[in-house]
């Protein structure tokens, strides 16, 4: 079975084409269980995410700030496996027609094995992989199965990236291109910053791919300013705090919908 690279390109064709960004949703597997994180998945889609990126929690995350990691620990104290990633991937996929893709680093893919996670996930019905920490010049392997698969590889792009390296970076990914909005990790800030304009710049000089921002997006009037100028918004954190700060997995539900509707109407007023 081939992956869904094909589905994640024509979805951010059509936002493009609808002149607004996409949103993107991150939310970790088994958080805050299994079926729990399914049922997130499901719920930011429902309340307007386009593209939903299903984190592997890892016990090392070192992209990933204090919040998501809190929700990593959760995840593997309750025993998380990619099997799980998986199953998600699948009945998010299979309930809402949506691309999802999966967040990882490189050693749990290297360690269970490339061919075995490519097949995997093309299977579940997954549109790819970001790969925030396998560098270019490594990817080889990676790409050659991810391609077999139909299934993309997004790379992620900083602001110290010169242009040079912007442009072997590009032209080695598909997809899309994540350009992180800062330095440093994941989570809710006050300002996304300049920064992320002028990487969005210097980025499509090199590329055709959508360029999407993650880092710092939390609440509508930043998801509108970065939709201003980026091809989808990325947002991470808020969702996962929204979660954590549920006082029940019901409430965790309807807050990340909720938190994705306000979202969805920040990306459409650019």
């Amino acid at each position: 079975m081939s992956g869904n690279i094909e589905l994640l390109k024509t979805t951010l064709a059509a936002a493009k084409a609808e002149d607004r960004a996409a949103l993107i949703a991150y939310l970790p597997a088994g958080f805050p269980t299994v079926d729990g994180g399914i049922e997130a998945v499901k719920a930011v889609i429902a309340g307007g995410a386009d593209v939903v990126e299903v984190g592997l929690p890892h016990s090392d995350p070192v992209l990933d700030g204090p919040v998501i990691q809190t929700a990593d620990d959760i995840a593997l104290r309750g025993g998380v496996r990619i099997a799980d990633v998986m199953r998600t991937v699948r009945e998010a996929y299979e309930a809402t027609g949506v691309p999802i893709l999966v967040m990882t680093y490189w050693n749990p893919i290297d360690r269970y094995g490339v061919e075995r996670f490519t097949a995997e996930l093309a299977e579940a019905g997954g549109a790819g992989c970001i790969l925030p920490d396998l560098p270019v010049q490594e990817s080889a392997l990676w790409r050659e199965h991810a391609d077999k698969h139909g299934l993309a590889t997004v790379f992620v792009v900083a602001p110290s990236s010169q242009d040079a390296r912007l442009a072997t970076i590009t032209a080695a990914g598909s997809g899309f291109v994540y350009a992180a909005s800062l330095m440093g990790v994941t989570g809710t800030r006050a300002s996304v910053g300049a920064q992320a304009q002028e990487l969005v710049g210097r980025t499509r000089a090199t590329t055709d791919l959508p360029v999407c921002v993650g880092l710092g997006v939390s609440n509508a009037g930043q998801a509108a300013e970065v939709a201003g100028f980026a091809d989808g918004v990325i947002v991470g954190s808020a969702f996962v705090k929204a979660m954590l700060d549920a006082p029940d997995e019901a409430a965790g539900l309807d807050a990340v919908r909720s938190l994705a509707g306000e979202l969805a109407q920040g990306v459409r007023k650019r």
